[in-house]
């Protein structure tokens, strides 16, 4: 490898149509070919199909020849931007809309209310607490005191229930992991324990305070630890994880602990997958030492959530209702005999919660969020009078809590919190950010379009009032369509700035996601993956038919499984669109579950390495579609080595298979942050640059 480093530069690429062209982006920016990059071919054998991957060595992040990789198309993407006039202005508009105030949703302990908070102007949230409603908020942990990297940030992870001890999580950039660390809040001061960087999926005091429950997930498999304070994490008793009931639980069983509101039961959510196909939920008695985990309900395959209630488990569960409803449980008895108190509706149920005795479901009614009110029988209670097309979160609260918090937001409407009283249904502002945007001055509706094989799929557009539609205006399009995850209107300060500059914005509900229920979410599962492609291409027929815009000027951006979706648009659809951001995308399809978090997504896609599962995967892979002498549109390929989640080496493969294919003469970069990853973290000030390097090359892209 030490010589394949030494003729990097010097080598020449293999099949490459680009090598002898200049590369021109619109708005007069023109590059040299990109960088060479050597192909070291490597052939897979699958089931009698042969693959060739020439770029299997950028598997290896940390190789020499990798990193010598990434500098030279960081060094490439960097002469586009620095032509693209319209960059600084584009930065200018996003720090106004994104240095601004932020809050979390409060935790309220004893009176006392907890959540983080970001200043305007700074670059990271700080953890606060405020002792009564109207009182005045005072700073707790501060991650500018932590460390002198900006990209350091806290997460607020746990609070007992007096309010005296709380669980902070400590991240660097953008990784998934954090370290936990504990901080006394009578004395101001952070405990000695610690443990170290991991992916904790969630975290519990026990109700004396004496210690924390933790679940950690490992390459294994999730545990359930129980830290003891002073204790080194060592010592940390491990309750649950390895088996139950003879059943063994593996990498993919991901599950987190909860404690009831009556402080009697330590839960555990087991999820088999993501998204699970079967939720079970265990239960342990914490008021009798040594007792042991019992069943709430155990090897059904549907999905189910608990809270428990006034001595009462309330379960919501798909079991034979797709679009769910709310169950009364009774442990040790079989489903079909448990109680029905909020029945199955036409709309979705994605989701609930109990909060001062009452019952609160969040439906979405063709893609809007409703929330409805219930008493614990099942009896209406009234509804949460919300302002138009939008999102709300879900009611969070507790059952014994009078007051409850959830907030409200759009793609014209920036977040604004509210806390809702209980008792009389009424709800007043906790928090709204000051952000240099007008919601009178922007419109956002709802169509609906036939997809390919006739169905029906809904679609938010918005964008100034009085913007034309003769097809002459940039459009940027966005989409997820997986994972049963439902893409409401939400605030994006990037959609925010698009709008703001005269461009229409849309974004298609594709099915895979789980807008309509487990029913639509199954129609964009494994072999029926394309059903959404094909949902999002018949969207962008749609828009440049009715003329909000033209293939010229049409631009897309996703990111995660988004990215997979980006990647089946310019493989094959090239002539749809004229700008592609493909941000931590996944794109070998045949490959994604050898490498970090892939092995739980196989619930999803399927697998190369199941024989039956390996065609519809072949057929779609974005990696393995790539087509020598094809017209590709102008590609930004963005990802970081801080993604600990979808492995960085999709993007890194991906970039000079498409640079050596593509005869367009448009530009194929990648952007490759050195902090960046999925999760939040990055500072404000990276955010901004990088939403920027993005806005700045989509609008460019998409212009004359």
């Amino acid at each position: 490898m030490r010589r394949a480093a030494a003729l990097f530069f010097a080598c020449t690429m293999c099949a490459s149509a680009q090598s002898a062209q200049q590369i021109h982006g619109r708005d007069n920016i023109t590059l040299p070919a990109p960088p060479a990059t050597q192909t070291n071919p490597v052939t897979d054998n699958y089931f009698g199909t042969k693959i060739v991957d020439n770029y299997r060595w950028l598997e290896d992040a940390k190789s020499t020849e990798t990193r010598a990789f990434i500098d030279a198309q960081n060094a490439y993407t960097q002469r586009y931007l620095k032509q693209a006039h319209i960059r600084p202005d584009v930065v200018d508009d996003l720090d106004a809309l994104e240095h601004v105030a932020r809050w979390s949703t409060p935790i309220e302990r004893n009176g006392v209310l907890f959540f983080t908070k970001r200043l305007a102007g700074e670059e990271q949230s700080s953890i606060y607490i405020r002792r009564t409603y109207t009182g005045k908020d005072e700073r707790l942990i501060d991650p500018a005191q932590l460390s002198r990297d900006p990209n350091t940030s806290v997460s607020l992870s746990a609070v007992s229930r007096d309010g005296s001890l709380l669980v902070y999580g400590l991240r660097q950039g953008g990784a998934d992991e954090t370290a936990l660390h504990i901080y006394n809040v009578k004395t101001g001061k952070t405990l000695e324990d610690e443990l170290p960087a991991g992916l904790y999926r969630s975290v519990v005091f026990t109700p004396d305070n004496s210690a924390f429950f933790y679940t950690i997930q490992k390459r294994t498999g999730t545990l359930l630890y129980q830290h003891k304070l002073g204790d080194r994490p060592t010592k940390d008793e491990l309750l649950f994880g390895r088996e139950f009931r003879g059943e063994s639980l593996g990498p993919i069983d991901l599950f987190g602990a909860s404690v009831t509101d009556d402080n009697h039961y330590l839960v555990v959510t087991i999820d088999r997958g993501v998204p699970a196909r079967r939720v079970d939920i265990v239960f342990k008695d914490l008021t009798k030492p040594g007792s042991f985990f019992e069943v709430l309900i155990w090897g059904v395959d549907s999905r189910f959530s608990a809270i428990r209630a006034e001595n009462a488990w309330y379960v919501h569960t798909d079991y034979k209702a797709p679009n769910y409803r709310i169950l009364k449980a009774d442990p040790g008895v079989v489903v079909d005999s448990w109680t029905p108190i909020v029945p199955e509706t036409s709309d979705v149920m994605d989701d609930f919660s109990i909060a001062g005795n009452k019952i609160y479901v969040r439906r979405l009614h063709d893609v809007q969020s409703e929330i409805t009110a219930y008493t614990l029988t099942g009896k209406p209670a009234g509804k949460v009078a919300l302002d138009g097309i939008g999102t709300t979160s879900s009611i969070s609260g507790r059952p014994g809590q009078r007051y409850a918090y959830f907030s409200f937001e759009s793609f014209i409407q920036p977040p604004t919190l509210y806390r809702l009283d209980t008792l009389t249904g009424k709800h007043d502002i906790f928090a709204q950010p000051k952000i240099p945007f007008n919601p009178a001055d922007y419109t956002l509706k709802q169509v609906f379009y036939t997809s390919k094989d006739g169905t029906k799929i809904p679609m938010f557009i918005g964008g100034k009032k009085g913007i034309k539609q003769d097809g002459s205006v940039r459009l940027l399009m966005t989409g997820y369509g997986g994972f049963n995850l439902s893409m409401a209107p939400h605030w994006d300060p990037k959609w925010a700035w698009w709008m703001s500059q005269g461009g229409w914005f849309a974004q298609p509900n594709m099915r895979g996601g789980g807008e309509y229920g487990e029913k639509w979410h199954e129609q964009g599962m494994f072999e029926k993956k394309q059903n959404v492609f094909d949902d999002w291409f018949a969207a962008a027929q749609y828009l440049i038919d009715q003329k909000y815009t033209s293939p010229t000027h049409f631009a897309i951006t996703g990111r995660s499984n988004g990215g997979l979706l980006m990647g089946a648009s310019f493989t094959q659809h090239p002539e749809l669109f004229a700008a592609v951001w493909c941000g931590y995308p996944l794109l070998d399809m045949l490959r994604y579950q050898k490498f970090e978090q892939g092995p739980q997504w196989t619930t999803e896609y399927g697998s190369a390495d199941n024989e039956k599962q390996f065609p519809f995967l072949l057929k779609y892979s974005p990696y393995q579609n790539v087509k020598a002498g094809t017209k590709y549109p102008a590609i930004m390929f963005f990802t970081g080595d801080s993604d600990t989640r979808v492995d960085p080496l999709h993007a890194r493969k991906m970039t000079p298979l498409v640079q050596a294919a593509n005869t367009s003469g448009r530009p194929i970069l990648l952007h490759y942050s050195l902090a960046g990853g999925h999760s939040d973290g990055i500072s404000v000030e990276q955010a901004v640059q990088d939403h920027a390097d993005e806005m700045t090359f989509l609008w460019t892209e998409s212009g004359h």
